[in-house]
């Protein structure tokens, strides 16, 4: 479920305003396309923006993965980063919830799974790899002895998971947002013919459309699969994830931002290129962190 943009997809649910239509169907529109091409719009959009951040925060935790290793990927999403790990000359394996949001747009073998009981042998994997996807596993306590079950002696985990950082910013420019679609809605808003029952039947349909949206991004959900908007704002803290870690048996060999700025309202998408996020991450703070862990040993059980 790698998402946490569009999402945060992460919640994975790409959302852009209105007012701008980067693909060729919807390109050089004066008012806002058809339903259906709004959707191909999003989808497109949601996805090459999600597939660049993705591969950029891959570059800066390459290092991390050992030489020719065994790496699973859970919650692999379309598998972009899958196949980019397959490319390095990773054997991988993935897996994916059957009703994810991407199981149409794989571009790489993944295996269903029902989000709790990987689907491996013991001691299998070298290291097991996951993108902006823990934070929306329920019981993460039975998905960390899942993780150390399939790990290999000396295996690692590297997770990539969203911050603080994303979720404030996400919330603010859910606002911002609001405001976007709104006044690129306006054009629909206004009477357009003498008021006969077609225009008021128009006007009611476009007013209801045009509120509900803009209520639902004035009203920001949850992100994850725990606690609430305000809650995220330390359930996605590193200190609250070095602190889970620790609770079921990992203990951190590295960390570190990823350095890349972007909020789940996909903000300027495409059009705000990866140098210019780099800096934004400097100055606004790094939207992801990343953790290499390695199992913590459990003493042996004392026989009397």
């Amino acid at each position: 479920m790698n998402g946490s943009e569009p999402a945060n997809a992460g919640c994975r649910r790409a959302r852009i305003g209105v007012g701008a239509w980067p693909c060729r169907r919807c390109s050089g529109r004066l008012s806002p396309p058809s339903a259906a091409n709004q959707v191909f719009c999003i989808a497109v959009l949601s996805l090459d923006h999600l597939d660049a951040i993705r591969v950029a925060e891959l570059e800066k935790i390459a290092s991390l993965f050992p030489a020719g290793g065994r790496v699973l990927e859970i919650g692999a999403g379309t598998g972009k980063q899958a196949l980019e790990l397959q490319r390095r000359g990773f054997e991988v394996s993935a897996i994916e919830l059957a009703d994810s949001n991407y199981a149409t747009h794989r571009v790489f073998p993944i295996k269903d799974y029902d989000g709790r009981s990987i689907p491996l042998p013991d001691a299998s994997i070298d290291v097991v790899f996951s993108s902006n996807v823990l934070e929306h596993v329920p019981d993460l306590s039975r998905m960390h002895a899942e993780i150390r079950r399939v790990l290999a002696p000396d295996g690692h985990c590297i997770h990539v998971l969203p911050t603080h950082t994303w979720r404030f910013w996400t919330t603010l420019t859910s606002y911002l947002e609001a405001v976007s679609f709104f006044v690129s809605s306006t054009p629909q808003l206004v009477p357009r013919s003498a008021p006969g029952a077609m225009e008021v039947r128009r006007l009611r349909d476009a007013w209801y459309r045009t509120a509900r949206h803009t209520v639902g991004l004035c009203l920001p959900r949850r992100h994850g699969a725990r606690g609430n908007v305000i809650s995220e704002l330390w359930l996605f803290h590193p200190r609250w994830w070095r602190r889970n870690f620790a609770e079921n048996g990992f203990a951190v060999v590295a960390e570190g931002p990823v350095g890349l700025f972007y909020t789940g309202e996909v903000l300027l998408g495409l059009r705000l290129g990866l140098a210019k996020r780099k800096r934004l991450a400097r100055l606004l703070g790094s939207s992801c962190h990343y953790f290499k862990l390695a199992p913590v040993l459990q003493p042996a059980a004392s026989v009397d």
